[in-house]
């Protein structure tokens, strides 16, 4: 835990969000109703959900304690394939990811790769339509999940 707290601090000391590459949006709800909300959205909008991992459980099993993080692993190949054509390269950050996670003062987050952060990551110059949309899909996504 110690570990995670370190990091996550690190992360917001760094500076705002598309600096550390991550976008975080607070939820009004608690980790697995989020994490729950999304899912939905996500096979709504046709998207493949190929993983939901909790952290948490995981912590428990070791015997160690974390507060409520749950990861969700989606994507759609139909996005994904383009991207990676620009730039093989982009394939070590796909599928996409959110992580929910509940902060030490209890206020829960989704955070997302910022799909500009990676478009810089992996010069895919040639696939700025592309990550127009992704961006902007994300951001709804998470909207929908998080309110």
């Amino acid at each position: 835990m110690r570990y995670l707290t370190g990091f996550l601090i690190l992360i917001f000391a760094a500076g705002a969000a598309a600096q550390s590459g991550l976008r975080n949006v607070q939820s009004k709800h608690d980790v697995a109703a989020t994490a729950d909300k999304l899912e939905t959205v996500l096979r709504n909008k046709g998207m493949n959900v190929f993983a939901r991992i909790d952290h948490a459980a995981g912590a428990r099993k070791a015997g160690l304690e974390l507060p409520p993080t749950e990861l969700v692993i989606f994507g759609n190949p139909k996005v994904g394939t383009p991207l990676m054509q620009c730039s093989r390269s982009v394939a070590i950050d796909l599928p996409q990811k959110a992580l929910i996670w509940q902060d030490d003062a209890g206020k829960v987050w989704l955070t997302y790769n910022d799909p500009g952060y990676l478009a810089q990551r992996h010069a895919t110059g040639e696939c700025n339509g592309v990550i127009k949309k992704v961006s902007g899909a994300l951001a709804n996504f998470a909207k929908a999940a998080t309110e």
